[in-house]
């Protein structure tokens, strides 16, 4: 469990739960504690008296229920005096915690086949609970969002760790860098589980054209159909997510217009940030579902172009194969008609009758050939 304590001018990191429940909210700024899953879970009680302590409300079952739940799709709830918010991240997979060890995953290594690629793809998701001066956020235990944010969050500013002011920082412009408020914050950590959505982009991008590629090749023996389908799913499964995703800003987004306007400049501009943000983080999730919905077109039109590309394929082939049973068919009948059993044929007794049905079947193939290639019936076909 890491608690952070962000002011305008700098950002402490140090105390316990039972220091924090004992000492009571800050004067100024506010509160940030982020806990693993299990570690939440064991120690809910100790949580539930720390945010009765500091806001005057515990969190309701129903939301417990939610913040430790590891199926949880992405939702938004919200109650009078704080809000909920669960937003699926990327992970490599679900770890679990030894129980007497909360908050440190065992390693177990997610067992999933396909392209590295598509592990990436697994989410595993992280829960808000929004106050005005508290953020509690339960996280997987081997969430990087959150050590890479709380890395952020203290070298933004001259922070201070037990007690101790680190020295050698010129101070930033308060405010500058720093989230303003617990929803800001919240905001924040959001748009950076996004931003790891749109990298996701590049990468599966990349692959998915090297599978066109594959597929759109004339003589591709081998395609791995089962990668493939995995693919596809896999996208499936991401634009599920995102909408998830987008549906719950979006209802966070409705719930901040219910929000009561400021009576000061400072708060008024402080709730219309509040607002930029929110609608910049949805904007970016717009993003990631546009481009995955485009991947799995894509994805779709290359298996449809694949099966087209093999049909003209088997299609000129068989052309080919009937163009040349045309040739070989007066052929056949010649031979046939000079098989017969008859003692009187013509040519039959002459001593150059071989020689004018051979020459006569020559003929007939010469022209059959000169005509089929002038018709295209015969033809060469690119590689």
């Amino acid at each position: 469990m890491r608690i952070f304590h962000i002011q305008t001018h700098g950002v402490t990191e140090g105390l316990s739960l039972p220091e924090l429940a004992a000492q009571g909210l800050p004067t100024q700024g506010y509160v940030w504690v982020a806990c693993a899953r299990r570690e939440f879970e064991v120690v809910q009680t100790e949580v539930q008296a720390m945010l009765q302590t500091l806001c005057g409300v515990q969190l309701v079952d129903l939301h417990i229920s939610d913040l430790i739940n590891n199926q949880l799709p992405s939702h938004y709830d919200y109650t009078s005096q704080y809000d909920v918010l669960v937003f699926r991240r990327l992970a490599a997979g679900s770890r679990p915690t030894d129980l007497e060890h909360p908050g440190q995953p065992l390693n177990v290594a997610p067992k999933r086949g396909g392209p590295p690629i598509l592990r990436r793809i697994d989410t595993s998701p992280v829960g808000f609970a929004v106050f005005d001066r508290v953020l509690l956020t339960v996280h997987p235990p081997d969430c990087l969002v959150r050590d890479t944010y709380a890395t952020r969050l203290l070298a933004a500013v001259p922070s201070t760790a037990h007690g101790d002011v680190r020295e050698g920082r010129p101070s930033p412009v308060a405010g500058s860098r720093l989230p303003t408020s617990a929803a800001d914050l919240m905001l924040r950590v959001v748009n950076l589980m996004v931003d790891s959505y749109l990298e996701l982009r590049r990468d599966l991008t990349r692959q998915l054209d090297h599978w066109q590629t594959e597929l759109l090749k004339p003589r591709a023996r081998y395609v791995n159909w089962s990668s493939l389908l995995e693919a596809r799913l896999s996208l499936h499964a991401l634009d599920e997510t995102c909408e998830d995703q987008r549906s719950a800003l979006q209802d966070w987004i409705d719930a901040l217009e219910t929000w009561p306007q400021p009576d000061t400049p400072a708060g008024l501009r402080e709730l219309d940030l509040l607002k930029v943000r929110s609608r910049d983080v949805l904007e970016h999730i717009e993003r990631v579902v546009h481009h995955v919905r485009r991947l799995e077109q894509s994805t779709e039109t290359a298996v449809q172009m694949h099966f087209s590309v093999q049909s003209n394929r088997t299609n000129d082939i068989m052309r080919t194969l009937t163009a040349l049973t045309a040739v070989f068919l007066p052929l056949n009948l010649i031979a046939g008609i000079f098989g017969m059993n008859f003692e009187f044929l013509p040519l039959i007794h002459m001593q150059d009758g071989f020689w004018w049905a051979v020459g006569a079947m020559v003929a007939i193939a010469v022209a059959l050939v000169a005509l089929f290639w002038r018709k295209r019936y015969l033809a060469r076909t690119g590689a």
